[in-house]
């Protein structure tokens, strides 16, 4: 077996599957709110290959939750201006308050990915991170703030599998640029960027969490129990609320429906 070669995993079925989900994300509902009633700080950050499944483990981690509480943030290319910012500078804005969670969809270690295997920094600029990263996920830490990191784990033939669906399908075509497709021919540049980066920043305080993402249910299931078990939350009893008494009416009489513009009934127009 090659270093690319990996047992294919037993696809999870999907009833079990969406029964594990619902139970695990009525969990994370209930993480939220002791989130938002401790004043905790969350970061969790998404890493891996294109392709690898981040977006879809994202989508359900924050499916139920507030969008107030719960931010994802996926940050553009830097403009002219944030190049010449300390690197890690305009991801400090997004981090949370008290309160919050924010999911980092691709996060500061585009250095140590991307920018490293396509020549978007220079070796200084890459030695400068691999040197600070420890040091600055150390600080937030030690501010108060929950950190995890999680990599997705695809083996070359499933990314390029999953690729080529993408290009047949266009409600996903949007997900391809050509520098996801550049990661094919680069594969293992950025499988050596890859074990670099966690030799450097895999640390004891701020350890990176591997998730094997063959098979995406598989990934999403084990990635959310994973965050339930290792962050230190706990039910939040809720104040039984009960809907009052709607008013008698006081007279209220509701304008003709000819003064608004109302969309149109599509709906009416489908056949069965």
């Amino acid at each position: 077996m090659t270093g690319t070669e990996r047992p294919q995993a037993q696809r999870l079925p999907r009833r079990l599957y969406e029964a594990e989900l619902l139970r695990l994300q009525s969990e994370l509902v209930q993480l939220q709110e002791w989130v938002r009633g401790s004043g905790a700080r969350l970061v969790v950050i998404f890493e891996g290959r294109d392709a690898a499944g981040k977006g879809g483990a994202i989508k359900r981690v924050s499916e139920y939750l507030n969008p107030r509480i719960c931010r994802i943030v996926a940050l553009p290319a830097p403009t002219e201006r944030e190049r010449t910012q300390w690197y890690f500078q305009r991801y400090v804005e997004h981090l949370p308050a008290a309160g919050e969670i924010v999911l980092l969809d691709r996060s500061w270690y585009n250095r140590a990915g991307v920018e490293r295997v396509m020549g978007f920094c220079t070796p200084q600029e890459y030695k400068r991170f691999l040197r600070q990263c420890p040091i600055f996920e150390e600080l937030l830490i030690d501010d108060g703030i929950e950190l995890r990191k999680y990599w997705f784990s695809v083996s070359d033939a499933e990314q390029e599998r999953r690729f080529r669906g993408r290009l047949s399908d266009p409600m996903k075509q949007w997900k391809l640029s050509p520098m996801d497709l550049e990661s094919i021919s680069r594969w293992e540049d950025y499988s050596r960027a890859k074990d670099e980066m966690f030799v450097q920043t895999d640390t004891r305080t701020s350890p990176w969490l591997v998730v094997e993402a063959e098979d995406k249910r598989r990934a999403r299931i084990n990635m959310i129990a994973h965050l339930l078990s290792s962050v230190p939350w706990r039910p939040v009893e809720r104040p039984e609320l009960t809907l009052p008494k709607r008013p008698r009416s006081q007279g209220y009489l509701r304008p003709p429906r000819e003064m608004f513009n109302e969309v149109p009934d599509h709906a009416a127009t489908l056949k069965d």
